[in-house]
């Protein structure tokens, strides 16, 4: 195009030699340049975020399940570790020793505290009583008096006349009477059963329940809050134990030189009156069961950061059992222990060592090293967002000067590489997906060019921030690049799918590829269960990833303004409401944008442009013209007067330009993608209306005080000018399919000469100046231009009249 640039003035050429502007002066612009502030500080302000995705204050985690170390890990600093299954056991431990909690109902205990004012009663029978039967039954039964006993230690026969005899002579001593007697007696078993009410009694069912072992205590709890609770062992609460030679009251009879002489008659009178008063509080037990258990979590969260023992450790004291506990459920490792040894899989107990040896290394990182290597991870993403930033501002203008279209791509990145990050530990192992569904969102959006540079962008940054691996690196260019080379058009959702297999079966075979280079032995690489299992995985995360994105075509289309081949053919068919319409209201109109779209289609698929994209938008780059079809000449039937007649140019240019507002209206309204509503804008450019424009120059010529009427801007279409390739051909396959409409004998040679003096004419007024299109596909474009109008246009053989007979 530079070949038609006018000639050089005088004062232009001498303005060549000026000095450039200095820093200053481009500084100032730059400042009062709102626009590129706004992006820049858009840039800044995705730079930050990005930071915060990456953690750039600290290392990555570089180790995951089934790393083969070949020289082992060791460790870099001496660090205490919690154990998750010491912690668990210690858990159990402790919830172990919680003791069965019991507690005295205080009625039943305050019978226990009676029983001396019962035994009073009873032994005052017996005293009175002149024999047996004279006793009342409840009496009898509690002293065992109803059945003939065994016999006596004396070796009397067990006659129940004499047990009551022995019995009534033992609490009525004739030499005391029998009430003094019965004092003495009661004051010794008030000290009897001290144990009994001290402890209380409990129920053998409960205990036999319960499966509790001899040998461990129970806990009994006060009936006064202010009393102590107490430990004990279930026989010393059994009275049946309780009363053998063993036992608590069984082993103090040689205390009681009085009170055991009745020791066989009160022993059967304690079993028939003493009632259990220890009432099992099981959910006291599930509560300091329930607390024992977070007791040993309080511990360790107290004493512990991020599965690392904090330092340094208090200083025990006595009674303090919290660093018993903490010893209990952390292991200790030095400088130099081996964490993983040489050759050996890294398995979920070494991944989690490994884990906490790197949160340690990171506690002894000083505040400058980690803002030096913010400031290092700044650096990188400033390199990579010049080389990024010079390719788009270069080659896609749009996208820079866009902020919406620049948040989002920001916003794609970032995403892409967070998700990335979190996906990229275990057991999910799926860095892929969000790598290659930006990839492919890209290709789609923009172009092969993008996507692989912005692929090449991601793939550096995702390795960095997690393994810092030179195979991982391989192996997610590998899986980009083929991701990115077969999406130059998306004729289908199934090539997305195929996109899938392909980057599946690309993951895989360099996967394997790159473990076999990284091993000394073949053999252990065929044999390595694990390397296939992580290749394919990381194969089926590619095919998620290709499912991912076929579904979500239609978003990414809405989002992006982008239209792809799918939609397009949907856009396609002429039932589409629009199309409807103009058929009925404009036939004309119809009919030419038919025409436009066989011819513009045929010479943007010459030039490698998308011609399926030309074609629809020519179906609807007219559309504006059905709300007003008889101003347009194509509609108008022969003989019938033009409206513009009676209309001043200037009102027939605003009618004329006005179908470009009209029909980006309608697309508006019937939802049509942006792509296709560039069609409609642009497919005029700011060309002159030069039917009306001159008309105008003719009246203000015989009128001098209305030239200004005839000003050429006033005469324009308002823009923009084709701003790509497939929009400047619309333009062109517009123009000429209209004009050949006027030659009243369209031969080859006038048809050539017609696209020809087009083509330059739109050249000559900078139609093309925003567009890529270069001198030599403007040549092509003119060649199929030339031939399609041909083709339509082309003679046929003239038939002889058909004679009558």
């Amino acid at each position: 195009m530079a070949l038609f640039a006018p000639k050089k003035t005088r004062t232009a050429r001498a303005a060549l030699l000026r000095p450039r502007p200095a820093l200053t002066s481009w500084l100032d612009r730059t400042v009062k340049n709102r626009g590129l502030l706004l992006r820049l500080l858009l840039v800044a302000v995705a730079a930050g975020l990005m930071l915060l995705v990456l953690e750039a204050w600290r290392a990555p985690f570089p180790y995951r399940l089934g790393d083969r170390p070949d020289h082992g890990i060791a460790a870099k600093v001496a660090f205490q570790r919690i154990n998750p299954a010491r912690v668990d056991q210690a858990r159990s431990e402790a919830v172990a020793r919680v003791l069965r909690i019991f507690r005295n109902d205080p009625d039943k205990l305050k019978q226990l505290e009676a029983l001396p004012q019962i035994l009073r009663s009873s032994f005052t029978q017996v005293a009175l009583a002149k024999k047996v039967e004279d006793l009342p039954p409840e009496t009898r039964s509690a002293f065992g008096l109803t059945t003939p006993q065994q016999p006596a230690a004396d070796g009397n026969p067990g006659d129940m006349n004499f047990e009551f005899q022995t019995l009534q002579a033992a609490v009525s001593d004739a030499g005391m009477g029998a009430g003094k007697r019965i004092d003495e007696l009661l004051s010794e078993f008030q000290r009897f059963i001290e144990p009994l009410v001290e402890t209380g009694v409990a129920d053998p069912a409960e205990i036999k329940r319960l499966e509790l072992p001899s040998d461990r205590p129970i806990l009994v709890q006060p009936v006064a809050p202010e009393d102590d609770p107490q430990r004990v062992l279930p026989i010393d609460v059994l009275l049946s134990e309780m009363l053998k030679e063993t036992g608590r009251l069984g082993k103090t009879w040689n205390q009681f030189s009085e009170l055991s002489t009745t020791r066989t008659w009160l022993e059967r009178w304690l079993r028939s009156q003493v009632q259990p008063t220890l009432v099992y509080q099981e959910a006291e037990w599930n509560n300091a069961r329930a607390a024992a258990r977070e007791r040993v979590d309080e511990i360790v969260a107290r004493y512990s950061e991020a599965g690392l023992v904090r330092e340094p450790l208090p200083t025990p004291t006595p009674g303090d059992d919290d660093l018993v506990v903490l010893r209990a459920v952390s292991d200790a490792f030095k400088r130099g222990d081996l964490l993983v040894e040489p050759a050996r899989s890294v398995d979920e107990t070494s991944l989690e060592v490994l884990r906490a040896e790197f949160e340690a290394v990171e506690r002894h990182v000083a505040p400058g090293q980690r803002i030096a290597r913010v400031v290092t991870v700044l650096v990188i993403l400033a390199v990579l967002a010049v080389v990024n930033g010079y390719y788009i501002v270069r080659y896609e203008p749009q996208l820079a000067k866009g902020v919406s279209r620049l948040t989002l791509y920001l916003a794609v990145l970032i995403a892409a590489v967070g998700l990335a990050r979190l996906l990229s530990f275990d057991p999910w192992r799926a860095t892929v997906i969000p790598l290659i569904a930006a990839v492919m969102v890209f290709a789609i959006a923009y172009n092969q060019m993008l996507a692989s540079l912005t692929a090449l962008t991601l793939c550096l940054i995702i390795t960095l921030s997690t393994r810092v691996d030179l195979g991982q690196f391989v192996i997610l260019v590998s899986v980009c690049a083929a991701a990115t080379l077969p999406l130059a058009h998306v004729p289908s959702r199934s090539s997305l799918i195929k996109v899938g297999f392909g980057t599946a079966a690309v993951y895989f075979l360099v996967s394997w590829g790159t473990g076999i280079l990284e091993s000394q032995s073949v053999v252990e690489v065929w044999s390595d269960s694990t390397l296939l299992l992580h290749s394919l995985r990381g194969a089926g995360w590619c095919l998620v990833a290709g499912y991912l994105v076929a579904g979500s075509l239609p978003f990414i289309e809405s989002n992006f303004g982008v239209v792809t081949d799918i939609s397009l053919l949907e856009l396609s068919d002429v039932s589409h409401p629009l199309l409807q319409e103009l058929v009925r209201r404009a036939p004309g109109t119809y009919n030419h944008s038919m025409a436009v779209a066989t011819i513009g289609e045929t010479a943007a698929d010459r030039i490698g442009a998308n011609g399926l994209l030309v074609r629809v938008g020519a179906y609807y780059h007219d559309i504006g013209k059905m709300l007003k079809p008889q101003y347009f000449i194509e509609n108008m039937t022969k003989g019938e007067a033009s409206r513009h007649e009676r209309l001043a140019p200037a009102m027939s240019t605003l009618i004329i330009i006005g179908h470009v507002k009209d029909g980006v209206d309608l697309a508006r309204q019937h939802n049509l993608p942006q792509p296709i509503i560039d069609f409609i804008e642009q497919h005029h450019g700011t060309t002159l209306v030069e039917y009306f424009y001159h008309e105008a120059a003719r009246q203000a010529d015989r009128q001098p005080d209305h030239r200004t009427d005839a000003e050429e801007a006033n005469f324009r279409y308002p823009g923009p000018k084709p701003q790509t390739r497939e929009t400047g051909v619309m333009m062109l396959a517009d123009a000429v399919e209209s004009a050949s409409r006027a030659l009243s004998d369209p031969t080859p040679a006038r048809i050539e000469s017609l696209v020809h003096s087009l083509v330059m004419k739109k050249l000559l007024d900078g139609q093309f100046d925003e567009c890529s299109l270069k001198l030599s596909e403007l040549h092509e474009i003119e060649d199929s231009l030339v031939k399609s109008l041909i083709a339509v246009y082309h003679g046929r053989i003239k038939y002889p009249e058909q004679k009558t007979a």
